[in-house]
């Protein structure tokens, strides 16, 4: 019987998972089901490179779970599950690396719902469906914010009070961290350098959006700070902003802190720019068509991006590499040309030809030979979730 990793990847509304193979580190199955919590929950499967869908019994967690175990085992699979990963955005300052969930890491998760409360709460609604559905089975928690927890003080310290780190834990945590381990491994490897010898900007690039410095395998800065508000502009979040937005919109508007708060995480970035949309492909074809609301957004995007790649350099000492990942990153050549066409200065030069060629699926150097390098990388996060998992557990990799 062959060993695999349960991966999952639980939101407020949506129950993403992937069934990898221990040996063979593929994914045998993946899945994501959306809508819980609403009228009609849907859960579609993909499986030896065929898709179909079905209605949930119930719109929530639970219902997804069953249907998860039930094509588990039609497919003859739910035996080879000797483990389960759960991904989980923040772990605070006490997560340095993945843990073995028990009661003590599940306190110190809820501990830190009210740093991430999109995300939080609904990884411990997984981690808790999961724990009765698979009863015995070892359970890991495998953190985005433990990869940063290598940056220096100079670079995750507020100039507040300290008063408020010591107590309150005010600090920039970042996130992204396991798309960023796995990106920055793999860009070691195409470059043929040893990880340890290494000086990336990495963005990973989705609507969540952030970049890392990352020296020796290790992050050094980042840009999403407390929150994952913070940075670069994204989907439908502000990024870097002035704080006394918050005092200035509550006198203007009549907001609250959580209406200024809901406001910048909601209804801001690519949406609030553009007043389109918060979907990049639906803004890149707005922009063909000379929508120049879509250009401006567009335009703010991959400025401020620049401006942060190169403010990160200063982390590094030196650059070794541009990576770019996630959805946007690893498919929008559109929005990488723009950006590295304003990082000429730091020695890149942009292979527009290559560039167009790294589209779904396809990944690639997209700068010319004599440039610093930029590169298009997959990432992998449910593969990472799941080596993280799997050494936990005492299995075989």
């Amino acid at each position: 019987m062959k060993s695999s990793i349960l991966v999952i990847n639980c939101g407020s509304s949506s129950l993403k998972f992937a069934l990898i193979d221990t040996a063979s580190h593929q994914a045998i199955l993946t899945g994501l089901a959306e809508k819980l919590g609403l009228e009609q929950g849907q859960i579609s499967f993909k499986h030896a490179g065929q898709k179909d869908s079905q209605t949930l019994s119930e719109a929530n967690h639970a219902a997804a779970m069953h249907a998860i175990i039930a094509r588990l085992r039609e497919l003859d699979l739910l035996d080879s599950v000797k483990a389960v990963g759960h991904r989980v955005v923040h772990g605070g300052e006490h997560f340095k690396a993945s843990a073995v969930i028990d009661d003590t890491v599940i306190a110190e998760i809820e501990k830190c719902a009210k740093l991430a409360p999109l995300h939080n709460p609904a990884h411990l609604l997984g981690i808790r469906t999961a724990m009765q559905q698979f009863p015995g089975l070892p359970q890991v928690a495998v953190f985005d914010t433990a990869f940063h927890q290598s940056m220096p003080q100079q670079a995750y310290l507020y100039a507040v009070p300290m008063q408020l780190y010591r107590e309150h834990g005010v600090r920039r945590y970042g996130f992204h961290g396991t798309s960023y381990r796995f990106v920055t491994g793999e860009a070691a490897r195409l470059l043929n350098k040893p990880l340890e010898d290494t000086a990336f900007v990495c963005a990973h690039l989705g609507n969540g959006a952030s970049a890392a410095a990352i020296k020796g395998g290790k992050s050094v800065d980042t840009t999403m700070g407390l929150t994952p508000l913070e940075g670069l502009v994204m989907g439908t979040r502000s990024g870097d902003i002035d704080p006394g937005i918050f005092g200035y919109l509550a006198s203007e508007l009549g907001l609250d802190v959580n209406g200024v708060t809901d406001l910048l995480n909601k209804k801001s970035g690519l949406l609030g720019l553009s007043e389109l949309s918060s979907d990049c492909r639906e803004l890149e074809d707005a922009a063909m068509a000379g929508k120049p609301e879509a250009i401006l957004a567009l335009d703010i995007f991959s400025y401020r991006l620049a401006k942060h790649i190169a403010a990160l350099t200063v982390a590094l000492g030196r650059l070794d590499g541009v990576l770019f990942t996630g959805g946007i990153g690893e498919n929008s050549s559109y929005l990488r040309a723009r950006v590295i066409k304003q990082l000429g200065f730091l020695g890149l030069q942009l292979d527009e030809a290559a560039n167009e060629q790294c589209i779904r699926g396809k990944a690639g150097r997209i700068t010319t030979a004599d440039s610093v390098p930029a590169l298009v990388i997959n990432t992998d996060e449910e593969l990472m979730i799941a080596l993280d998992t799997a050494q936990l557990a005492g299995l075989s990799v």
